[in-house]
């Protein structure tokens, strides 16, 4: 955090040093990124990335999506647009906030984003996979987690209902966003994000979005079997729903 000089901010632990939250899902050669964080630039550059096939926001929220001009980098190394999905409130700001960006696949567009806006609510087909979209509270806001066959990311939450609870049922592996341990309006603590741990029972269970009182290898120590700190570079494996 800026000026702060808290153990957490100034460790040498790299585990500590932490981007915002985002997470790339790679299958069958395609690339879908979740959420152009401001820091999508360091992100890629690191994870060595040089394509992008889609990208699926939770929401509008300016840490989630003002990297989005980025895009502009692949579409120029790809040569095409790339389809970007969110619920209706996510869409509608992202074309406010960035009005400059072109929706055709003219080569004139490359060196800005050329995009496609997708409103989703249910599941859909997604190169040849089925993605579906997970809704959640945020505050007053409403987001989207997303489940990749026995994968689901679920960052900003303070609430999940019971038919989402639902979708998220049998999964191998959940991102689960866990503030701090403290009470906050618009995020699960990590007593929450452990609650819906216990209740779905995931194989594996990653915390991510985590703010600068919680120390990596301090929090992880107490943390339960089968749930641990996410950071910067983890890479996972998750089935596909057909797999046994």
């Amino acid at each position: 955090m800026i000026g702060c000089r808290c153990p957490v901010c100034t460790s040498s632990d790299p585990k500590n040093n932490r981007t915002r939250a985002s997470v790339l899902v790679a299958y069958d050669g395609r690339h879908v990124l979740i959420d152009t964080t401001f820091d999508l630039r360091v992100q890629a550059v690191a994870a060595g990335l040089d394509r992008l096939d889609a990208v699926l926001f939770t929401h509008h929220h300016a840490d989630h999506v003002c990297g989005f001009d980025e895009l502009r980098r692949f579409c120029n190394l790809q040569k095409r647009s790339i389809p970007c999905y969110g619920n209706r409130q996510t869409m509608e700001h992202l074309h406010m906030m960035f009005p400059y960006v072109q929706t055709s696949d003219s080569p004139a567009t490359f060196e800005i984003p050329a995009v496609s806006f997708n409103v989703v609510s249910e599941p859909f087909d997604l190169f040849g996979r089925t993605v579906t979209p997970v809704p959640v509270r945020h505050g007053r806001w409403d987001c989207l987690g997303y489940r990749f066959g026995r994968f689901a990311y679920v960052t900003d939450v303070n609430e999940i209902p019971d038919s989402s609870m639902e979708l998220l049922e049998g999964l191998d592996v959940l991102i689960l966003g866990a503030l701090r341990h403290r009470p906050h309006p618009t995020h699960f603590t990590v007593a929450e994000s452990l609650e819906v741990v216990r209740r779905l029972r995931p194989r594996r269970t990653y915390f991510t979005n985590i703010c600068h009182d919680l120390d990596h290898a301090a929090t992880n120590a107490m943390l339960p079997e089968g749930v641990a700190m996410g950071y910067d570079g983890l890479r996972l494996t998750a089935r596909d729903e057909q797999d046994t």
